[in-house]
């Protein structure tokens, strides 16, 4: 957009909002805003290419604003260019079901591109975001089509600097050359605590260009054509941009403006009353004059943008259909018509092989069943491919020269995880990564953002319990199964053979609005048979797999332990016990089935014995007071599988003895 209004009059009008709405709420976070108004101004209006009037346009570029304290600069942005955020909606700021939260959240606000808070995550979000764009373009341009081009722009803060995951995301880009992702950085020197000086020293423009990034040093913040220069200058480069723009925090609040106290408070009405004042701004609070409205209007320039971008694509669609039909496919997130079939014909073959082998071999097989109809998949692993099995046939491993479907994130579970979720945000792939199942606690905030945000991505855990052996109690998950079932809105799946695998990938994969762990072991697990009817059970998160006519307790086991519980029911129908073994991998799934299909898996009446390789506590929900769970409630030793599930009594007689015992 053009526009002859003075760009401090633009800046400050973003400034007026953010005080006026913290002091309002009398809550939120003043500074950032008011110090990033001058940046915002540079990037938003000479260089953002968006439309107002349709925020999931394809081809818009997307802003991150990672440092998510400072949402006020964002609402700001939004409202003053054109997106349906209105004036009564600013003055709802931090309110209850308003448009306009604390920090911001993708879904709420149109035009908010990702939930941002914990900070550094938006950051790697804008990674994984800028990593979509690269490979969809190397995947779907033509000669005179670039159908896919845009730039991942990020705001981010001292904090978001400190924080490791930065590291993790920021080496990663440098080493893939990300080109069209730009980083601002706001290096206003305060944070919570006071000068960050005491605390973090780095040397940031130097530890950027170490990554492989083109770092742009000491640009006045408050200088819009400085910063406009800068970022004209980052979208030449062929390399990742660092811009680091000097600032003052809470610029333009005369008494408070460089300090650590305006950063996460209201001003207050005697601060309000000086800082308009000081910045020349004799408005009302939340009145924006026209001239300053019509200045940051984006939507006949958004409109015309995205018209160009339509009559491009257009011509594209005439001259290549098949690829023009399956990016609108891929960027919808709807699945390929043949894909359930393929599920189905996949699941059969599972039934005619009967294998006995790892569900991470059997996670591995429905990949490369899957993938050839899933051109959208894109895997990954935490430097353990080979132990993960996330690879398939056809796969090719992303490299700085070669765009592929395969992700070596290296060791960077947390980074990995949260630039799933950039990617997943982005649109265009189903992207899944794996670690070992006891690396998950360091990836468990991505992994609660990818449940809070409804995001369809795939977090593959393996080696999931005592069952890996020789590692020992570092890498032997014994809390975190249950931990994870805790996350709301995240599907976890424990799958105990080829069959469970098969339609745990099916579920995560169909399942658009949340994300999914998918658990598997690291030794073999025995091939469970089933009726048709059983099969179609799977997908309910839990099932009857043996039933007896007049069964006198119920057994529940997830995983490998399965397979336990089977043998366990077999050696009580010798004694003359009888009972019910039932299946569930996924207790998630199986909490939302209705109450009829619940009871009838879990009879009322009958005595339950739960047992999972696990910390037992989350089991009581299932089997009652009453009832009992076999499990482990201290770490594990190193030692052979086998000897370990004896040491715990994770075993045949322990389960017979525990039913023996519940039946009185």
């Amino acid at each position: 957009m053009t526009s002859t209004l003075p760009t401090t009059k633009m800046a400050n009008a973003i400034r007026a909002l953010a005080m006026d709405a913290v002091q309002k709420a009398n809550s939120g976070h003043p500074g950032m805003p008011m110090g990033m108004a001058d940046i915002a101004v540079a990037l938003w209006s000479r260089h953002y290419r968006h439309n107002p009037a349709n925020p999931h346009w394809i081809n818009r570029d997307r802003f991150i604003l990672s440092n998510g304290h400072g949402s006020m600069l964002h609402y700001a942005l939004l409202h003053l260019s054109g997106y349906a955020l209105s004036i009564e909606d600013i003055k709802q700021f931090r309110q209850l079901h308003s448009k306009t939260a604390g920090h911001p959240e993708v879904h709420v606000t149109p035009g908010v591109e990702t939930t941002t808070g914990p900070l550094g995550q938006g950051l790697t979000n804008a990674v994984g975001m800028a990593l979509a764009e690269w490979l969809l373009a190397a995947e779907f341009n033509q000669s005179g089509f670039d159908v896919v081009d845009h730039h991942t722009y990020a705001f981010v803060g001292d904090g978001c600097l400190m924080e490791g995951i930065s590291h993790e995301a920021c080496s990663l880009a440098g080493t893939l050359r990300l080109s069209k992702l730009i980083v601002m950085y706001d290096d206003n020197g305060i944070s919570i605590d006071g000068r960050v000086e005491g605390w973090f020293k780095d040397d940031t423009p130097m530890r950027f260009e170490a990554y492989g990034w083109n770092v742009i040093r000491a640009v006045d913040g408050h200088d819009v054509d400085a910063v406009d220069a800068a970022i004209a200058a980052a979208k030449k480069s062929d390399k990742p941009t660092l811009i680091c723009c000097k600032s003052v925090i809470g610029k333009g609040a005369p008494n408070l403006q460089g300090g650590d106290k305006v950063h996460g408070a209201a001003l207050g009405d005697i601060e309000v009353a000086a800082t308009r004042a000081a910045m020349d701004w004799p408005y009302a609070p939340f009145e924006i004059p026209a001239d300053v409205y019509a200045a940051w209007d984006a939507k006949a320039q958004g409109l015309q943008q995205e018209g160009e971008w339509d009559a491009l694509f257009r011509a594209y669609g005439e001259r290549y259909p098949q690829q023009a039909g399956e990016l609108l496919r891929r960027m919808s997130g709807e699945l390929p018509a043949n894909f359930n079939a393929t599920v189905q014909a996949y699941i059969a073959s599972c039934v005619d092989k009967k294998e006995t082998i790892a569900t991470r071999k059997a996670s591995q097989n429905a990949i490369q069943a899957l993938a050839p109809v899933l051109p959208e998949f894109l895997g990954g692993s935490a430097d353990l491919t080979g132990s993960n099995l996330t690879n398939w046939k056809e796969c090719v491993a992303v490299r700085v020269d070669q765009p592929g479907n395969h992700i070596n994130y290296g060791v960077r579970e947390f980074g990995m995880s949260a630039m799933l979720n950039g990617i997943a945000l982005h649109g265009g792939y189903i992207p899944f990564g794996a670690t070992f199942l006891t690396f998950s606690d360091y990836s468990r905030n991505a992994l609660r953002m990818a449940a809070l945000m409804k995001l369809r991505s795939i977090f593959v855990f393996t080696h999931d319990s005592i069952g890996l052996g020789e590692d020992g109690p570092t890498h032997q998950s014994v809390e975190h199964v249950s931990s994870l079932r805790l996350i709301p809105n995240l599907d976890n799946w424990r799958p105990c053979d080829t069959v469970e695998s098969a339609v745990a990938w099916s579920h995560a994969v169909t399942r658009r609005h949340g994300p999914s762990t998918l658990i598997f072991s690291r030794q073999n697990l025995q091939y469970q048979e089933r009726t048709a009817e059983q099969i179609t059970h799977i997908h309910r998160g839990g099932y009857v797999l043996k039933d007896a006519p007049d069964a006198k307790a119920i057994l529940i086991a997830t995983g490998s332990e399965v397979e336990l519980a089977v043998k366990a029911a077999d050696e009580l129908a010798k004694q003359g016990v009888p009972v019910r073994v039932v299946s569930m991998p996924s207790t998630d799934v199986f909490d939302r089935q209705d109450a009829a299909y619940k009871a009838s898996v879990l009879t009322k009446g009958l005595p339950r014995v739960a047992v999972e390789a696990g910390v037992t506590d989350f089991w009581y929900k299932y089997v009652g007071l009453d009832g009992a769970v076999i499990g482990i409630d201290t770490f594990g030793e190193s030692a052979p599988a086998g000897v370990l599930f004896k040491h715990f009594g994770i075993t045949v007689e322990h389960v017979v003895d525990a039913v023996k015992k519940t039946l009185g």
